[in-house]
């Protein structure tokens, strides 16, 4: 009773959003004196545990080092519970982060099969409050279109694998910025795209739709670069579906095929020319941004693969954060919602560095060296020695996980996370918080869980 008359104390300057019971769902936010309104970048490198963290620390910094991911200072244990299931999906738990509120395990933009009403009492997402409040939006995705991550901002369909429904809902929702892979859904059957030919069944053209919309339309990144500097709506294609190939390091070495598409930008390439777009647009902005490789590469046990997506998620925050840096009124927060497959780091000493690696760990867990199976161990950057030393990964499964997962913030609000729980549901509450500068329950009358 007492948290919840500090609660209500709004008129003071004092807004309460710590271990305050919110429609059957507890908030473990800290208590924050004058909240400061302002802009949102929700960065999601999908799968991420603090195992895989400490795989990218070591490939790109060395275990003494630090990487950007190390530098948010503000975080917090994620608690990724779903209402039906201990471990979150992609799209169940993206939409916990889209609405705030907890909902059955298989479920995009809708709980299952049932509309949602926000944790702020709208019937629509955080993106399309924003969008109806006149704030600019933008997604990002190193994936598909429909990739849940960034999709269920947009869209809601009660088929995860409907990609076509999805990839018109997000055309049509009015983003400012769209960037992803994907040009299958957006073509019609037997209309060869700039990646590949058309999957739509139903003979709409997304990307002329686009056009006649305002948007300018990119396919690459040079074209992506080239962009007007006065462009305030984009459309990237860059992909006929994901902008990597999220396959076994065995398979991709027969097929002859990279691990990302050669031109197609990164996640940081693509966040900092959402940055510009949306910066553009007078009003503060929500923008959404997922690495997906590293969730995909995981669920096939792809190792480098993995590593390379953490390196690109990576230098997104490095993006995001010289942006925070030069506009302080912005929240950075990020987390995962769940664990990719189960990656742990194994370390090896110096002298096996030269020598394969065994195909499975003592207790039959697969084992990736550098170029997958039975391969030579990865070396880490050098350390505070100057010794680059010898690591392997081991995977628990391709599914995901529960796993040790942590929410880190930087920027306005950033210090919400001090208390050192974050419940998914907390990561639509602080958006939100920030960007309508009000609690998302307070007065509300959303759907209790």
């Amino acid at each position: 009773m007492k948290n919840k008359m500090i609660g209500s104390i709004i008129g003071i300057g004092v807004l309460w959003l710590g271990s305050l019971a919110c429609h059957g769902q507890v908030s473990h936010l800290a208590t924050l004196t004058e909240p400061r309104t302002g802009n949102v970048i929700f960065l999601h490198p999908d799968g991420t545990s603090v195992s895989h963290w400490t795989a990218a620390r070591m490939a790109i910094a060395g275990p003494d080092g630090m990487i950007n991911w190390d530098r948010l200072p503000f975080l917090a244990v994620y608690r990724g519970h779903m209402k039906t299931a201990l471990a979150a999906s992609s799209h169940g738990g993206a939409t916990t982060h889209a609405y705030g509120i907890k909902v059955d395990r298989d479920s995009y933009g809708m709980d299952r099969d049932q509309p949602l009403t926000a944790l702020s009492g709208k019937p629509m997402s955080i993106m399309h409050e924003a969008l109806a409040a006149g704030l600019a939006v933008g997604v990002v995705n190193s994936g598909n279109i429909d990739e849940p991550g960034t999709g269920v901002f947009l869209a809601s369909t009660t088929d995860r694998k409907s990609g076509q429904e999805i990839a018109e809902k997000v055309i049509l929702s009015g983003a400012h910025v769209i960037l992803s892979g994907g040009e299958r859904w957006l073509l019609p059957k037997g209309v060869e795209g700039r990646h590949g030919e058309g999957q739509r069944t139903d003979g709409k053209d997304l990307i002329a739709e686009a056009r006649t919309r305002g948007y300018a339309v990119v396919f690459n990144r040079a074209e992506l670069a080239a962009l007007p500097e006065d462009t305030r709506r984009v459309l990237g294609v860059f992909a006929h579906h994901h902008s990597f190939h999220d396959e076994t390091e065995e398979s991709l070495r027969d097929k002859g095929l990279p691990l990302y598409a050669a031109d197609a930008p990164t996640i940081g390439e693509m966040t900092a020319a959402a940055l510009a777009v949306l910066s553009r647009q007078g009003q503060h902005f929500l923008l959404v941004a997922e690495e997906e490789g590293t969730d995909n590469f995981g669920n096939v046990n792809n190792a480098a693969g993995t590593i390379e997506a953490l390196r690109r998620a990576d230098a997104a925050y490095g993006v995001a954060r010289d942006y925070v840096r030069h506009h302080p009124d912005t929240l950075l927060l990020t987390a995962a919602d769940s664990d990719a497959s189960g990656l742990q780091v194994i370390a090896f000493t110096p002298d096996l560095a030269d020598k394969p690696l065994a195909k499975t760990t003592l207790n039959g867990a697969p084992l990736d060296g550098r170029d997958g199976t039975a391969s030579l161990p990865f070396l880490a950057s050098p350390d505070q020695f100057g010794k680059r030393l010898p690591f392997g990964i081991a995977w628990t499964g391709f599914e995901d996980g529960a796993g040790g997962i942590l929410a880190r913030a930087e920027g306005a609000n950033a210090q919400a996370l001090r208390s050192g729980s974050c419940d998914n549901s907390d990561i639509y509450r602080l958006m939100y918080l920030t960007l309508f500068g009000r609690p998302a329950d307070a007065g509300s009358n959303g759907t209790k869980r």
